[in-house]
């Protein structure tokens, strides 16, 4: 007899069975878990990415910023130093044409030097009576305090000594007693002991000034004959020119006009460290930018105080006896003047949130910040020519760069 029994299925195989509501909820958490933590160690890479090429940034823009500044100042004086006392070239106020229309002196017509220059020397007026110095520092001339530092200096040859001007040999000519090393176009600066003026002018590029030794030097005193024209030299002002051509002028060898720096560094807009060219050498007045992320430049000057060629002590630019306008009107302070120390201050571009596990910076109590209150400059001098920068942008890394350099030049004047 048949079985009576109700039939049913064979359960299915284990393999075909579905997830529970509860594996299904584990798995999800299990996934959010590694999902998060992928996330979050991403997240944290990118950080420390996005800092590491910030600093990396502002290192390489301070470098580059400091070598611009090296070089310059390594050059300061090039070609005029030896005149400086006895050819009354250290604070001579210096006054130059381009293309006949004037440049320096500073005119009303072209006003103020534009920004962030406007406030060196002061405004227009003392713009209008800037002198020649290797080296001249702007206490706080420019902008959210920051120094301005001016520096002059040519390709001319290193320790070069100044011709004396012993005569106008006609026209626009001044003669020499010897016209050795000078080359068609180069820029020359005429000064005068006991005299306040001084001129820059250009050699003629005509070719009766001819480029080898047989036709442009003269063996015979009072026979060296030197034309001038060009666009550094202006007719209309020949007379004055020539009237220091009398036996006690003297002339400097400056060089080629796009090699000379006679030049105003300064930190502008965003913080951008900005060069502007007194002498317009590219044709422009304005002043151009060189590096961004510099928050501040400041400087102090070395000092040969007994002038026997050893750096003695430091200056501040606002000491008593130190302050621009007396250093450039007073020639043996400037002579003193043999290194210059620079501290750039730069700031990155990234901001950084506040954070908990933000790490303390100079042990201040507010972790929250990646960059410290204050930063002090010069920590290497005496505590008298140290320097404190309040730092407003503190949720941006900031470094100190700095260095010192030598002035060649002023080096290698006569000790005493």
């Amino acid at each position: 007899m048949k079985s009576t029994r109700p039939f049913r299925r064979d359960p299915l195989p284990r393999s075909q069975h579905g997830l529970t509501l509860v594996e299904l909820l584990v798995a999800v958490v299990i996934g959010l878990v590694v999902t998060l933590a992928v996330t979050s160690t991403i997240t944290i890479g990118e950080a420390h990415k996005r800092t590491t090429t910030s600093n990396n940034d502002i290192g390489q823009a301070g470098a580059y910023s400091a070598s611009v500044l090296d070089r310059a100042l390594r050059s300061a004086g090039s070609a005029f130093t030896q005149a400086w006392s006895a050819g009354g070239v250290f604070g001579c106020k210096l006054s130059a044409d381009r293309s006949n229309a004037a440049i320096l002196p500073r005119t009303d017509a072209d006003g103020a030097f534009k920004a962030p220059f406007a406030g060196f020397l002061g405004d227009l007026a003392g713009q209008k009576d800037l002198r020649v110095a290797p080296v001249l520092i702007g206490k706080s001339q420019s902008k959210s305090g920051s120094d301005v530092l001016m520096v002059m200096g040519s390709n001319g040859a290193a320790g070069d000594v100044a011709r004396p001007s012993i005569g106008n040999a006609g026209g626009d000519q001044l003669t020499l007693n010897t016209t050795i090393g000078l080359l068609k176009n180069d820029l020359v600066l005429v000064s005068q002991s006991g005299k306040t003026d001084c001129r820059l002018d250009q050699v003629s590029s005509a070719s009766t000034f001819d480029d080898n030794y047989t036709d442009r030097i003269s063996h015979e005193f009072g026979r060296g004959s030197l034309p001038l024209a060009g666009s550094y030299h202006n007719a209309s002002n020949t007379t004055a020119l020539l009237s220091v051509a009398d036996g006690s002028g003297y002339l400097s060898a400056l060089g080629k006009p796009d090699n000379i720096q006679f030049l105003l560094f300064g930190v502008g807009d965003n913080h951008t460290l900005f060069s502007y060219d007194l002498l317009r050498t590219g044709g422009t007045d304005t002043p151009q930018p060189i590096a961004e992320g510099v928050y501040g430049l400041y400087a102090r000057y070395g000092l040969d105080t007994n002038l026997d060629g050893k750096l003695d002590t430091w200056a501040a630019p606002d000491a008593t006896g130190w302050d621009i306008a007396t250093v450039m009107k007073t020639p043996a302070t400037a002579r003193q003047i043999v290194a210059v120390r620079v501290a750039l201050v730069m700031r990155s571009t990234l901001y950084e949130k506040s954070s908990s596990t933000n790490v303390k910076v100079d042990g201040e109590a507010d972790a929250s910040y990646v960059a410290p209150s204050k930063l002090t400059l010069f920590t290497s001098l005496d505590a008298t020519f140290q320097q404190d920068v309040p730092i407003t942008d503190r949720h941006y890394r900031h470094r100190v760069v700095e260095f010192t350099v030598p002035l060649r030049n002023m080096l290698l004047l006569p000790t005493t």
